[in-house]
């Protein structure tokens, strides 16, 4: 009998996490898919139907490229709009291409219970027991907040480092213990021990931008998705705020689920699916604390971000905020990204220092 090989999509740094949890609940070879690339992208595209956004092409892109390294078990997370169907049409499609292969979902419902995602880890390991299953799942769940929390640190500084890379090295280290650690101890004492780290880089901050990124969520966590959109912004003096990562979506967005009604009822009347409410109530926090400016990316098609973009445009009307919307799709080169953004930074830059100087004369 072959051995099991799995293998997932690529979606940011979360492939740790992924691997740590994989490596101590079953007995699987762990195939971590490459970089995505302008071959991945090609990949998926050729096989994808003509109507697919760009997180379905993405993904084959990367699926294709794991058979082709030995997995024979690709695992599918599922979502909130109509990735959540994607699994079913993308195994097809990879069986009509001839891959021998089996295709785990582990969320194809926002209520799949503990138990069933279990029973699922069970098909990869029979003897698998459910506390050793429970105990690995919450350190994984633990290791996605730690990540999470110093992301939202290096996105608010990592423009102002007076060394290059000092945040993208120390990030990597961090990394590389994180998957090392084999209890909660290690990995809590792993955590605090870089959160002090990364605050003894020295940064240096004069004339800060500050602009929030709200959208989708595949092209909000998966960097190659937007030309690596959140590291050209840094390299321009500017402060970060991005909502979107998997502890929003696995509690946050259960918690602030009232809140986000309350907020947006002015605007907002029903729920309009996936991501779409929560970037209304992002746009009107966002506009509230003052920030420069606004980033909203999706992939081109996104039914739920186009239903949202007006709203969000209302919202950015009434509260005087500039914003800028990027559709991203295979087409996308990376020289219009540049264009538009540095057109978008002359903007603020402007409105900034008109705003100084009006506060001054006061």
């Amino acid at each position: 009998m072959s051995k099991t090989i799995i293998s997932f999509p690529k979606l940011g740094d979360y492939n740790i996490p992924l691997n740590f949890l994989f490596k101590h609940t079953t007995n699987c070879k762990i195939i971590n898919s490459p970089e995505i690339t302008k071959k991945t992208i090609e990949l998926g595209s050729k096989y994808s139907p003509s109507d697919a956004c760009l997180p379905f092409k993405y993904t084959l892109g990367n699926f294709i490229e794991s058979l082709d390294m030995g997995a024979n078990v690709l695992i599918q997370a599922g979502g909130g709009c109509r990735y959540r169907y994607y699994g079913e049409v993308q195994e097809q499609i990879l069986k009509d291409l001839g891959y021998n292969f089996d295709l785990y979902q582990l969320s194809n419902s926002d209520k799949r219970s503990i138990k069933e995602i279990y029973e699922l880890f069970k098909k990869l390991n029979s003897t698998l027991p459910y506390k050793r299953f429970i105990y690995y799942g919450y350190l994984t769940l633990k290791m996605i907040y730690y990540m999470d929390k110093i992301d939202e640190y290096i996105r608010k500084n990592i423009g102002f480092e007076t060394k290059k890379n000092s945040f993208i090295v120390m990030k990597k280290r961090m990394l590389r213990e994180f998957s090392k650690c084999q209890n909660l101890r290690q990995l809590k004492k792993s955590y605090f021990k870089y959160k002090r780290l990364f605050k003894k880089i020295e940064t240096k901050k004069e004339n800060v931008l500050r602009i929030g990124i709200i959208g989708e969520l595949y092209t909000a966590m998966e960097p190659s998705s937007t030309y690596n959109l959140e590291y050209k912004l840094a390299q321009n003096n500017i402060e970060i705020k991005r909502f979107t990562n998997l502890s929003y979506l696995i509690w946050g967005k259960i918690i602030n689920e009232r809140k986000m009604y309350k907020t947006t009822k002015r605007y907002c009347k029903y729920n309009l699916g996936a991501d779409g409410l929560d970037n209304v109530y992002r746009t009107i926090y966002l506009s509230k604390k003052k920030y420069d400016g606004i980033i909203h990316t999706k992939p081109f098609g996104c039914t739920p971000e186009i239903t949202a973009i007006p709203i969000i445009q209302n919202v950015c009307r009434d509260y005087d905020m500039p914003i800028l919307f990027f559709s991203f799709d295979e087409e996308q080169e990376d020289g219009g990204v540049n264009t538009r953004l540095e057109a978008f930074y002359d903007v603020l830059r402007y409105r900034k220092e008109k705003n100084e100087k009006r506060i001054f004369r006061n």
